[in-house]
């Protein structure tokens, strides 16, 4: 009977809000920010449907309803982000825009009355605003600590008062527009060229913001100079970030994290262009860049998370609104069945045009798997500064991937990582990226701000997987420089079971460079590996670290380490190693140098060729931290010291099984037996690497060092037979 009830409400309440849209004014034609009036009549024909559509309505209906009785409150400015005054205005841009939404669906006067009301407080307000007095150092704003956010709010802002604008009387319409758009676009353009202007993302959402509300008050000075800068001449502007900000292939120069937080702008004001100025062809702009650039977005992902990389909040994934929006939006322009897989992930659905296309066609059943692959990311405007590798062994959503960071710096919010890399297995991180050191809008913690930590360990070369030279981070730790560098891509190889990718850079360190190839190997066989060739080279000697920071339970290690049970030192004191607490270390002496760590029900080994004066030390986050800022995770570091040239050879891999419940354990051991550089004369300049396993199985990885393409092939011998390798690397069984 229950059941009955609420389905005999909620038609009511379609039936109540179809009434509602039947009226004379809204016959009326008129243009949208970012829908047509075909959309629009389409999204209130469907609420008188059962889906996913009208569900969304019913739920976004009663929220809202239950706020316009309510105080309307905008408080005077004062909290940095995540405080309360912070969190108030959010919330309000938020409101804002859900009650437009409701408004454009029903024509019912209590939502344009509700947007007005709020929007008449912000006007009586931001003329009297001196700038925040918690303004951030880079470029502050009135509303908020900084001029960024105020950017977001003007965004969601100018959606929520185009729909209700022509429900709004004509006094309290100019009201608004010379008391709080004009200032606001005022002070986020002319007052602020220094971001408005900026290749940057915080330049992508202020030009979004001014181009936006441009169309909505019918100001096209203002668009032109969102799209083509202050001065309107093409140096600046949206257009300019189009070009310079992405990759050919989409990627963005900063990172997945921020790929997703500047998608929101770039796709909303590509939509709004589309919409009103479809001659533009905005979308079909250098190649479909922004078309691109939201399916790059998806398959830098992985579970649902986006690759840690550079200053990257760790638990954002495919479910954040920017995406949501640039799902639907793709979907809207391709039809990609893929895509509505990747919608019915994100569990959201959107009150809008091409919202409502998504909604219908997953109520249709219509989704496909989205395709994600091995792909390699070019970076830079012409994809030429290097790149972003991601290996993928299959399509399950607990498949192995291997990232190797062989990209540019990605300017201020880069890290000093170059040749770093990250594993995943089961749906977990094993082989980790710290991310960002920061509490993202959690005031109790350094006010929201990226804590000190971020840039004392978080950026710095020790906190990732790569070579650290003298406890010296890459460019010596300086933005500026390693801006103008970036890493040479080699080769990169696929096939069924071996993947490979090489990468040099030469200017990370005064006077040694490094080349590294990395492998990911899954044998007909079974057998799960990652191979790891680390090949330094220096004219002079030099103590070399290589970490690899893995989450999981130590088990044990072929190295017979010497444990600080006692007493704890920090492993140094500066570029992030006075952050690590030394808790063991043991000289090398075995043929490998192994560690076995157990993540949920699965065993991972790292292995490392033993060398002259190698040691393992293993280390832990915490050390000079007061305020318990950073994450207490663990390290494993292979140092050798006094060397110049140098190849670090390692394994990791992938084995056995631990099952509590069941309580039986399979292979807890590493079942790899002997790992070796076999290169001689004899190979014809391919690099050639043995890898033997307990269980019998032995392969031959053989790597040709100056292959030109991928169909040329290579003669060479070895233990006296005869093998050709086509292409740059070969997986032979021995």
């Amino acid at each position: 009977m229950k059941h009955i009830v609420v389905l005999v409400l909620s038609l009511f309440a379609l039936a109540s809000c179809t009434q509602a849209v039947s009226g004379p004014d809204v016959q009326k034609s008129r243009t949208y920010l970012l829908e047509t009036q075909e959309q629009v009549d389409s999204m209130r024909s469907q609420l008188l449907n059962n889906g996913r559509f009208s569900e969304a309505f019913l739920a976004q209906k009663a929220l809202i309803d239950a706020k316009l009785t309510q105080e309307i409150n905008v408080p005077l400015p004062k909290d940095a982000g995540g405080g309360y005054t912070h969190e108030v205005h959010k919330k309000n841009y938020a409101d804002m825009y859900n009650a437009g939404r409701l408004y454009v669906l029903t024509q019912e006067q209590k939502y344009a009355d509700y947007v007005t009301r709020i929007l008449m407080e912000y006007a009586n307000m931001y003329p009297t605003l001196p700038l925040h007095p918690k303004q951030k150092e880079q470029s502050p704003g009135k509303l908020f600590w900084q001029s960024l956010n105020e950017a977001v709010w003007l965004v969601y802002t100018s959606q929520a008062y185009d729909a209700v604008k022509h429900a709004v009387s004509e006094k309290d319409q100019a009201f608004i527009k010379t008391n709080l758009f004009e200032p606001m676009v005022d002070y986020l353009s002319e007052q602020s060229p220094q971001t408005f202007n900026k290749i940057h993302n915080h330049g992508t959402w202020a030009t979004a913001a001014v181009g936006m509300i441009g169309y909505v008050l019918n100001n096209q000075e203002w668009v032109e100079k969102a799209l083509y800068g202050l001065d309107r001449n093409g140096d600046a502007g949206f257009m300019k970030q189009l070009d310079m900000l992405f990759s050919p292939q989409g990627y963005y120069n900063e990172g997945p994290y921020y790929q997703r937080y500047a998608l929101m702008p770039f796709v909303l004001f590509a939509q709004a262009v589309e919409t009103n100025q479809p001659e533009r062809k905005i979308f079909e702009y250098r190649d479909e860049i922004l078309l691109k650039a939201i399916n790059t977005t998806i398959q830098l992902s992985y579970n649902g998370l986006f690759f840690g990389i550079n200053d990257a909040i760790k638990d954002k994934g495919i479910d954040t609104s920017e995406l949501v929006h640039g799902v639907a939006i793709a979907y809207n322009k391709t039809g990609e069945k893929g895509l509505l897989t990747i919608a019915d992930k994100q569990q959201q659905t959107l009150l809008t045009g091409y919202g409502l296309q998504v909604a219908n066609d997953l109520d249709k059943g219509m989704a496909t798997p989205y395709p994600f692959a091995s792909i390699n990311f070019g970076d830079g405007v012409n994809g030429d500064e290097g790149s972003l590798v991601v290996f993928r062994q299959n399509q399950l959503e607990d498949h192995q991937t291997l990232v190797f960071k062989a990209t540019s710096q990605g300017l201020g919010h880069g890290h000093f990582d170059k040749l770093h890399w990250m594993f995943y297995n089961k749906g977990e991180e094993i082989v980790y990226d710290y991310g960002a050191a920061r509490f993202l809008n959690i005031e109790a913690k350094y006010g929201g701000h990226y804590l000190p930590e971020n840039k004392s360990y978080a950026k710095q070369t020790i906190a990732h997987n790569t070579l650290v030279v003298d406890e010296i981070s890459h460019f010596k730790g300086n933005t500026k420089t390693g801006n103008r560098f970036h890493p040479e891509v080699l080769f990169v190889e696929t096939d069924e079971e071996i993947q490979v990718a090489s990468a040099k850079i030469d200017e990370a360190y005064d006077d040694v460079n490094f080349t590294r190839t990395q492998a990911m190997i899954n044998t007909k066989e079974g057998k799960v590996f990652v191979l790891d060739i680390l090949d330094v080279a220096s004219e002079s000697s030099h103590q070399y670290d290589v970490p690899v920071h893995f989450i999981g339970q130590f088990i044990d290690s072929t190295v017979t380490l010497e444990a600080n049970t006692l007493e704890q030192k920090p492993l140094g004191d500066k570029n992030g190693y006075e952050h690590l607490w030394l808790q063991a270390k043991g000289k090398v002496e075995q043929p490998l140098a192994k560690v076995t760590w157990l993540k949920d029900k699965t065993f991972y080994t790292h292995a490392t060729v033993q060398s002259t004066n190698h040691e393992l030390l293993m280390t832990r986050i915490g050390a000079n931290d007061p305020n318990f800022n950073l994450i207490a995770n663990q390290a494993l570091i292979n140092r050798v010291s006094d060397a110049s040239n140098h190849q670090f050879l390692s394994l990791l891999e992938v084995h056995g099984e631990y099952n509590a419940r069941q309580e039986f354990t399979i292979a807890s051991h590493s079942q790899l037996a002997t790992l070796k550089n076999v290169s001689s004369a004899a190979s014809n300049g391919v690099a050639l690497y043995e890898v033997t396993f307990k269980t019998g199985e032995a392969y031959l990885i053989a790597i040709a060092q100056d292959a030109q393409s991928e169909n040329a092939s290579k003669t060479f011998t070895f233990n006296d037979s005869e093998y050709t390798i086509v292409g740059q690397v070969e997986l032979i069984r021995i």
